[in-house]
């Protein structure tokens, strides 16, 4: 499901609250929030991803409680990703969620800002200066098992990292070398990179979710490259675990790869920025990382 589920709220706060950074342990819960909302997070994400821009993360508190939170996690100076955005339950409609986010967004400073947004608040982020710029799609389901294995895909070792993290720059519109090399090698997540003459084609990572596992990213020079990827990261997953993965509407190849496998639409977001985004190639993108950091 979608990472931002909470439109700001135009009603004022009710009772003091205070915005500030959330640590390693505060985002756990906030973490366990979004799988309550069935956003089906993965299980180790919280430990690859606040290290990050561990000042971009933020709660709010009233009364001692955590009853909101907010990411804006800054990649580059030209470049930010907001997600996360909540209000617990017990707690929405007294204006926490705009109260949260006037108090966070400022971290971005001047930068272009990117979100992931569910359709009914496309207006709401309209409002807030965010523009639509495409579709993803969350496909899902227990994927049709593959055939005989390439042997251009193989396990990321150390020796990959380096060039893995200058692969992915060239698809992400920021150079996040430190997240790869956490992503890549997080325990319990499954990571393969497909080799052409001795370069790297592509890779992508599989790691388990609150239900079943996730694939992101999926970057690959080829459709050739991307169904490789998949089918070896999906043969590694139990046949009875579904499998999950965000892919941007502009990339039809990658709809059609996914759709072969078995796997269909579950839920749709649409990208947002609040400015000119930084170059990336995002016709190897068949499948982003995650909708709640880009």
């Amino acid at each position: 499901m979608p990472p931002i589920g909470n439109a700001p709220d135009p009603q004022p706060v009710t009772g003091e609250l205070a915005v500030g950074a959330a640590s390693l342990a505060d985002w756990h819960q906030v973490a366990q929030w979004a799988a309550d909302e069935e956003w089906n997070p993965g299980r180790g994400d919280t430990a690859c991803f606040h290290p990050t821009d561990p000042d971009g993360f933020f709660i709010g508190r009233r009364a001692g409680q955590t009853v909101s939170a907010v990411s804006v996690v800054n990649y580059s100076d030209a470049y930010a990703f907001l997600g996360y955005y909540l209000v617990h339950p017990e707690h929405r409609g007294q204006g926490l969620g705009l109260a949260t986010w006037r108090a966070a967004f400022p971290h971005a400073g001047v930068r272009t800002v990117g979100l992931d947004a569910v359709p009914a608040q496309l207006d709401t982020y309209r409002r807030a200066g965010f523009a639509p710029a495409y579709e993803t799609i969350r496909y899902g389901g227990r994927p049709v098992r593959p055939g005989t294995p390439t042997p251009d895909v193989v396990p990321v070792t150390r020796t990959h990292l380096d060039a893995l993290a200058d692969y992915d720059r060239r698809c992400f519109p920021a150079d996040r070398r430190a997240f790869v090399t956490r992503w890549l090698t997080a325990p319990g997540h499954t990571a393969r990179v497909c080799l052409r003459d001795g370069a790297i084609a592509g890779y992508g990572v599989l790691r388990p979710a609150r239900t079943g596992h996730r694939i992101g990213p999926l970057f690959a020079d080829t459709t050739a490259a991307a169904e490789a990827l998949f089918d070896a990261l999906a043969a590694t997953a139990d046949p009875a675990d579904g499998v999950f993965l965000d892919v941007p509407g502009p990339r039809h190849a990658a709809h059609t790869l996914v759709s072969s496998r078995g796997l269909t639409p579950q839920s749709h977001t649409v990208r947002m920025y609040t400015g000119p985004v930084p170059p990336a190639e995002q016709e190897r993108t068949f499948a982003v990382t995650s909708l709640e950091l880009g």
